[in-house]
């Protein structure tokens, strides 16, 4: 039952950030505010970056995203850097729609599963497929956290 609930949660996280970032004009993603590292783009690519990632380790699931997601979107990167055009909304859009899809073909079942080896981030220890993807909604919401804030600072200066 709790792990129902778990991908339930994810999937209504992930509808909400679709909803918001289709209500986003194109023309705002790329701003980078001030005191801002990156920009609802990068933002938004981050998040089906890290799913993806989050779902093929906890679950052993091929990725389903784009290999050039990594240099637009993993940790470290940023839009400064970014020496190819990345991926459009339309685009971003798409993958967060295929995302939520796969999110509810999960069996609750499968979050109960010990991962074949303990997965260090940082200080954290993940040793069940539910712990991580647990973890994955933390992070997702995190960075739609970050997208409403990056949004009313464009929006202010504009």
């Amino acid at each position: 039952m709790m792990s129902e609930m778990i991908i339930d949660t994810a999937k209504k996280v992930r509808q909400v950030v679709l909803y918001q970032m289709q209500a986003i004009p194109e023309e705002l993603f790329d701003i980078q505010a001030d005191s801002y590292n990156n920009t609802i783009r990068w933002n938004i690519g981050h998040m089906i970056y890290w799913m993806d990632t989050y779902m093929t380790l906890a679950f052993s699931k091929d990725s389903s995203i784009p290999a050039s997601y990594a240099s637009f979107f993993n940790s470290g990167t940023a839009p400064a850097n970014w020496a190819n055009t990345p991926p459009s909304k339309e685009e971003l859009i798409q993958e967060l729609s295929i995302q939520l899809n796969s999110l509810s073909e999960l069996a609750p079942e499968s979050l109960e599963v010990q991962l074949e080896a303990p997965l260090q981030f940082g200080p954290l220890t993940f040793n069940r497929a539910g712990e991580l993807f647990n973890f994955a909604l933390v992070h997702e919401g995190m960075h739609l956290a970050i997208c409403n804030c990056l949004l009313k600072v464009i929006q202010g200066k504009q």
